[in-house]
């Protein structure tokens, strides 16, 4: 009986630090993707909009707090409710989850144009996150009227 009791306690203890031993896994960090990221081409000189989503597939969030571009002064953050657009200072990305910047939503301002983006040219964009640094995405210049559900 004592030896089942010792080998239970030990099989206990070995599963109690494996599951303690995931540093690096999905549990404790955020995995950030993006995808479908496009700018219409502006209409102006002087601001753009861009659209994109961020994905996330690992198990901490994390916080999209600023976007920079070599072709914008500023690059804002803004989300649209009831037809009000209010600028942010960052957004969350869910564990397991999706930011969407999409046209009538969430977006991207690129204000002060250095040079207007034409289409079928590409802007880099450099995302900042809180916990996970950055990444630079090639965002297309699609047409001014692209959109992303039909790809026209």
């Amino acid at each position: 009986m004592r030896r089942a009791v010792r080998t239970a306690a030990a099989l206990a203890g070995a599963l109690a630090l494996a599951g303690c031993s995931g540093s690096g896994s999905d549990s404790d960090r955020a995995e950030l993707s993006v995808s479908s990221s496009y700018m219409p081409q502006p209409v102006t000189a002087d601001m753009a909009a861009g659209f994109l989503t961020i994905v996330n597939k690992g198990g901490a969030k994390d916080e999209l707090t600023s976007v920079t571009s070599d072709v914008a002064g500023e690059v804002t953050l803004h989300s649209t409710a009831g037809g009000t657009m209010t600028e942010k200072s960052s957004f969350p990305v869910p564990a397991h989850g999706r930011l969407v910047f999409r046209s009538g939503g969430n977006h991207l301002m690129f204000e002060r144009l250095k040079r207007k983006p034409e289409q079928g040219t590409t802007v880099t964009v450099r995302l900042t996150f809180a916990k996970s640094g950055s990444l630079t995405v090639e965002m297309p210049v699609k047409s001014a009227t692209y959109n992303p559900s039909t790809g026209h």
